[in-house]
């Protein structure tokens, strides 16, 4: 991953304390999002969860926000892009499971790093059932970063399928990483390269987020969405 991605990476400890869970019912996109900050600041700030011995506990629960919020088959779709397709509803469900936890664990790593940030709000740009969230995170020496969270609403509820931090996809760029995996030594092995970084973190994997349903086909294309 290239050094650009890496500090996306960091910056998206962010996304997870943005996105806590909320009101179950739909709303404006915005409002949930600014709704979600404290809910997840208690959790952060909570004495009793930052003890060592409830790394686990505190791991869980940030699991859980990020399964409610984030549409894991979503963005495992859009980052295998073409190469979707020809998975089967077994293959489909095994990338699932191992890239978002690749995703989850790189958000709770970073967000425990947490250090007081602030969030401005940019406004949306609403398309129906879709919606792109705008914030700032302002960092303590007054940097101002972009980050958009593009959203689509599903089972009554606003559920992001990618961020874009500073113009840079996080969907896009796994995209372009697979697909390179893909297209020199084959579909299994980038299953093998992501089972090999599942294994080499440390400790039993957390639970929190649950076994993914059998994906469903692909859907067609959602206009004026598409990352590049």
């Amino acid at each position: 991953m290239g050094e650009h991605m890496i500090r996306a990476c960091i910056l998206l400890a962010s996304v997870l304390m943005v996105f806590a869970a909320g009101d179950a019912s739909a709303g404006p996109p915005t409002d949930q999002v600014r709704g979600s900050i404290d809910r997840v600041l208690k959790l952060l700030s909570d004495p009793e969860l930052k003890n060592e011995a409830k790394t686990g506990e505190r791991r869980a629960m940030i699991r859980t926000v990020a399964s409610d919020i984030f549409d894991f088959t979503e963005i495992s779709q859009r980052s295998l892009a073409r190469h979707w397709t020809a998975r089967t509803p077994a293959e489909r469900q095994e990338f699932i499971q191992l890239f978002g936890d690749l995703l989850e664990h790189s958000y709770i790593t970073k967000i425990e790093t947490y250090s007081g940030e602030k969030i401005q709000y940019a406004g949306e740009v609403p398309d129906g059932e879709q919606a792109v969230v705008k914030t700032r995170i302002v960092t303590k020496q007054g940097t101002e970063i972009p980050v958009d969270y593009r959203m689509f609403l599903k089972a009554d509820r606003w559920r992001a399928y990618d961020v874009n931090i500073e113009g840079v996809s996080l969907v896009s760029n796994y995209r372009t990483q697979f697909n390179t995996v893909i297209q020199r030594t084959g579909y299994p092995d980038l299953v093998t390269k992501l089972k090999a970084k599942q294994a080499e973190r440390p400790g039993p994997r957390e639970a929190g987020r649950p076994e993914p349903a059998t994906a469903s086909p692909t859907p067609a294309p959602r206009p004026g969405l598409q990352t590049p």
